[in-house]
């Protein structure tokens, strides 16, 4: 069967082409997206969804944490699958967005739980600056 389908059926979701569409445009991209680019590679993979039905699978995807959410230093929303836990590197120049996966932070976050009684449930983590390429437009 398709992951993607297995993966929407396991959180209890009604599984659709719009659905499978969505999922698969996040989990292939390398990026987090906007709605915008979304929109776009949905409409690409000629899937009947309209902006309001997108807009609904993604508040549904992350209600059941399939989906995250995330906000860099500007007013809109960029979304990628869960698929493991990273950060990203943001270019203030270009608006490039890496990620960032050998990241310590689970240390840290064992070092909260035992000196606070903190359990944590999630952390978000970015870094800003000015990518290779931009870099070099610089110089």
């Amino acid at each position: 069967m398709n992951i993607f389908s297995d993966a929407i059926r396991s959180k209890g979701l009604r599984v659709t082409p719009a659905r499978i569409a969505v999922l698969s445009v996040l989990e292939d991209s390398e990026h987090p997206l906007d709605i915008t680019g979304i929109i776009s590679k949905v409409i690409k993979l000629k899937v009947d969804a309209d902006q309001a039905t997108i807009y609904r699978i993604i508040e549904n995807f992350i209600d059941k944490d399939l989906v995250k959410r995330l906000q860099f230093r500007e007013k809109k929303f960029y979304y990628e699958a869960k698929r493991y836990d990273h950060h990203h590197a943001i270019c203030e120049k270009c608006g490039k967005i890496d990620d960032i996966s050998n990241c310590s932070i689970d240390r840290v976050e064992r070092e909260i739980e035992r000196t606070k009684g903190f359990k944590v449930k999630s952390h978000s983590l970015e870094y800003f600056g000015t990518c290779k390429s931009c870099q070099t437009l610089i110089s």
